[in-house]
């Protein structure tokens, strides 16, 4: 009996997404390619295989316009280096299309395509990129690279799970497949031992989410079962207390100039990390804290704010406040695990297709239909 809401709501999502999906499915198969070796960064450290980005909140200081950097937070400078960002979720969005396109018509056009850029990014020594990031966020002036650059590989979660869909089809390159697990296993290494990957672990607000998030998605890909062991202890025992408030709030994102935004995208990613490392041993989603916080208690707080964002009681967000919400993930995966018919319904009108750059940034999960 348990499984029969799951089911209708999988339906009633696939319902509602799959004129999407195909039309954006159509919009893949037209494309090739464009990994990081396509744009090559200047001010980049390393290599044309590096991925490399720079900090969204710092700017050039009018005082000393060729010296270092200086940070406005929440407001992001138009003119930093974005290109391998851009690629990354553009390789995303393609692989989840397809994905989602496969698992809705198994037509096999979709899955052959999908691995023309699962092997550029991953296998093709010319055009792969390096399972590493040294080079991300950095800051002009100061640094060619930090720990919480790591945040920007939260779009290679719907590569990996697009891959766990496609794996198993009858006729798919197993050697590929094979290389692209290492790829994913060789910079989970990365990010659990490099010191930016310790420091990014440690962070206290969304990034520390963010890298739990990421390690459990590459994780079980990978079925690295003692990553995934650290990361649900990790949830219980650091992200969900240290962050969560006794209403289901997030403070350190609140007091933030992006209140709003970063609340949707905070809550977003721990719904993941519980949706990921939830399984017949291991049930996160009714797991709550001595005293009572829980990942249910964080969704309950927020909805009304998504349903009527106007009773929103905090401070508008400096950017970018018209373009929230959209159709959240924890929205469609919260209704469906709690058989909430109110949150299912207000994810159903919002935006499915969001085009807004920043809202893309911040919107990891965009394909829902691979992760149900």
């Amino acid at each position: 009996m348990e499984n029969e809401p799951a089911k209708s709501y999988e339906e009633m999502a696939r319902q509602v997404l799959r004129k999407q999906v195909l039309q954006e499915a159509a919009w893949a198969l037209e494309l090739q390619p464009v990994t990081v070796t396509a744009h090559v960064a200047t001010r980049s450290a390393g290599g044309i295989h590096d991925f490399y980005s720079e900090g969204d909140y710092w700017w050039p200081d009018p005082a000393n316009p060729e010296g270092p950097y200086i940070q406005r937070d929440g407001m992001t400078n138009p003119d930093n280096f974005v290109a391998h960002r851009q690629s990354m979720i553009r390789f995303s969005r393609i692989v989840g299309a397809l994905a989602s396109a496969f698992k809705l018509t198994g037509d096999t056009k979709y899955r052959d395509h999908a691995f023309v850029h699962l092997n550029a990014w991953f296998v093709d020594p010319e055009t792969r990129m390096n399972p590493s990031l040294h080079c991300a966020q950095a800051i002009k002036g100061r640094a060619t690279g930090r720990g919480i650059g790591i945040i920007d590989t939260i779009h290679l979660m719907e590569v990996a799970q697009g891959v766990r869909v496609l794996e198993n089809a009858s006729g798919t390159d197993q050697v590929s497949v094979r290389a692209i697990k290492q790829w994913f296993a060789d910079y989970l290494q990365w990010l659990t031992t490099h010191p930016y990957g310790q420091a990014e672990m440690n962070w206290k607000n969304n990034h520390a989410t963010c890298w739990v998030m990421q390690v459990a998605s590459f994780a079980r890909l990978t079925q690295n079962e003692e990553l995934l062991d650290f990361c649900r202890k990790r949830y219980k025992e650091v992200l969900l207390p240290n962050q969560m408030a006794q209403d289901g709030s997030f403070p350190l994102e609140l007091e933030r100039t992006k209140p709003y935004g970063y609340s949707l995208f905070n809550l977003d990613a721990m719904t993941m990390v519980v949706h990921l490392l939830s399984d017949e041993m291991h049930n996160l989603w009714e797991y709550q804290t001595e005293d009572g916080k829980s990942i249910r208690k964080g969704i309950a707080f927020l909805y009304p704010y998504v349903a009527d964002k106007n009773r929103w009681p905090y401070s508008k967000d400096v950017m970018y406040w018209d373009n929230w919400p959209v159709a959240h993930p924890f929205l469609l995966i919260g209704a469906q695990r709690f058989s909430q018919k109110d949150w299912f319904a207000t994810w159903k009108t919002l935006e499915h297709a969001p085009q807004e750059e920043e809202v893309l940034r911040n919107l990891p999960i965009r394909h829902p239909l691979i992760w149900m």
